[in-house]
């Protein structure tokens, strides 16, 4: 998945939530332009800004690979 898609993803559940940019911003303890920046698909977001957004709109990120379930045994 690609960037772009991701920030599609998050506009769209935002969207669905009912929630502005700056209601969804307060509520992940974030500013309003890291939403804005999400949403614009700009690559200097960060990792814990992107989880705290994401777990405002319920999204699950779930990683996957051929050796995860060697992973989770070891």
């Amino acid at each position: 998945m690609d960037v772009f898609a991701i920030a599609q993803i998050v506009y769209w559940h935002r969207k669905k939530a009912g929630l502005s940019r700056e209601r969804c911003a307060q509520l992940a303890g974030v500013g309003k332009t890291a939403v804005y920046d999400l949403e614009h698909a700009k690559p200097t977001i960060q990792l814990d800004t992107l989880m705290k957004i994401l777990d405002v709109l319920n999204i699950q990120v779930r990683l996957e690979s051929q050796l995860m379930e060697q992973y989770q045994h070891e």
